[in-house]
């Protein structure tokens, strides 16, 4: 899928969430690019709960688990952190913010959320060798870091709650 076809999908995808009241918080490569540039993805994340996933049936589910779920909605790649997930949960909760993409307003994880999640990440794309995404994690890490100086303690002690909770 090239460029324009991605994110003509993504606004489709958008406009459908907004029209059913589903409840999102966008994440990954695309809610990075709204605070920095030069990231590449060729998918959508967001994190939802199972009701608001329900709202979609246009989204075709591929597969799922406890925590993730994964589908497509036209060619479109689409993965779902499921706020059973109490770090998903949170994140949800906690640090979101209104941030401007393409032409809208959408609910995006703040500098702090995304940092969250790509730090619980990392250990099992470690565990699954899968060394270039650690690569690409690290490096928005490095560069959140960089842009934003955020404080990290408290994001250490949250990642740290967490795992004990799931």
């Amino acid at each position: 899928m090239n460029a324009d076809s991605l994110l003509t999908q993504v606004e489709q995808l958008f406009n459908l969430l907004d029209a059913r009241k589903a409840n999102y918080v966008l994440v990954g490569g695309i809610a990075l690019l709204t605070y920095i540039e030069g990231r590449n993805t060729q998918d959508i994340d967001l994190i939802m709960a199972l009701p608001s996933l329900a709202k979609l049936p246009e989204i075709k589910i591929e597969s799922q688990d406890m925590y993730f779920a994964r589908g497509k909605f036209g060619e479109l790649q689409i993965d779902i952190l499921l706020t059973k997930n109490p770090l998903f949960a949170k994140v949800e909760k906690n640090y979101t913010t209104s941030r401007q993409f393409m032409d809208r307003k959408i609910r995006c994880a703040t500098v702090e959320g995304l940092l969250l999640l790509k730090f619980f990440a990392l250990p099992s794309l470690y565990r699954q060798g899968s060394f270039e995404r650690v690569g690409i994690y690290e490096n928005d890490i490095a560069t959140l870091m960089n842009a934003f100086n955020p404080k990290m303690e408290p994001l250490f002690k949250e990642l740290s709650l967490c795992s004990k909770i799931s």
